[in-house]
């Protein structure tokens, strides 16, 4: 699975050939995406053959088009749901969500999370946690989950590691500028078969695409 914030949703063409062209990516069965608007999240899908749900959280004024996360699957996706995360941003009063969707993989259902935390700008560290704790609230209602996107924090990986969670991506290199802020978080898996950053994004993003190599428990 991968997560990749594509700044804005600019550079749709530059995103499509990274995730076709990175050996890393290209067979992802799983895309969370971040920073995205509906037409570039379904040209990345059908660019892709992927089923996809997509939801906004805001209008930028310097954009003046639609702000939000998406999830791509090769597997059906059964349901979906927009999560209004706590806390408006300090200056914009803009909101943040997280996208989920449950997806049958082989007969089995995954909870997946395509989420945008607030930025240091925007909120506190503690309301960072609030914001957590909105989207680990509706995920305790699922035995398997994942939780992919850009947290705008390192840090924040010890409240899902406290909810059980794996966290593969702990230790990789930057995603963003000196940061590494772009995470996985896996609930209801044993283990997990590694975890890397692409650093060549063509220029598709200010942010590096993570993925993540993992085997969905069966029943």
């Amino acid at each position: 699975m991968v997560t990749f914030n594509i700044q804005y949703g600019r550079h749709i063409d530059r995103a499509i050939a990274v995730l076709e062209s990175s050996a890393a990516l290209r067979n992802a069965d799983i895309i969370t995406l971040q920073e995205m608007d509906a037409p570039g999240t379904r040209r990345i899908a059908e660019a892709l053959g992927m089923s996809y749900v997509y939801y906004p959280a805001t209008v930028p004024r310097n954009t003046g088009k639609d702000f939000g996360n998406a999830i791509l699957s090769r597997w059906a996706i059964v349901a979906d749901q927009k999560i209004v995360l706590p806390h408006l941003a300090r200056f914009e009063h803009t909101e943040r969500i997280a996208t989920a969707a449950t997806i049958l993989v082989n007969g089995v259902p995954l909870r997946v999370y395509s989420v945008h935390l607030g930025t240091p700008l925007e909120i506190g560290p503690s309301s960072r946690r609030d914001q957590v704790r909105a989207i680990l609230a509706d995920a305790a209602l699922y035995p398997r989950v994942v939780v992919s996107g850009d947290m705008n924090s390192r840090g924040i990986g010890k409240e899902f590691r406290a909810a059980g969670f794996l966290w593969p991506t702990e230790h990789n290199p930057r995603t963003h500028l000196v940061f590494n802020w772009d995470h996985v978080f896996l609930k209801g898996f044993a283990h997990t078969d590694g975890a890397g950053v692409v650093s060549d994004t063509l220029g598709a993003s200010d942010h590096r695409p993570v993925w993540t190599l993992v085997s969905v428990p069966v029943d």
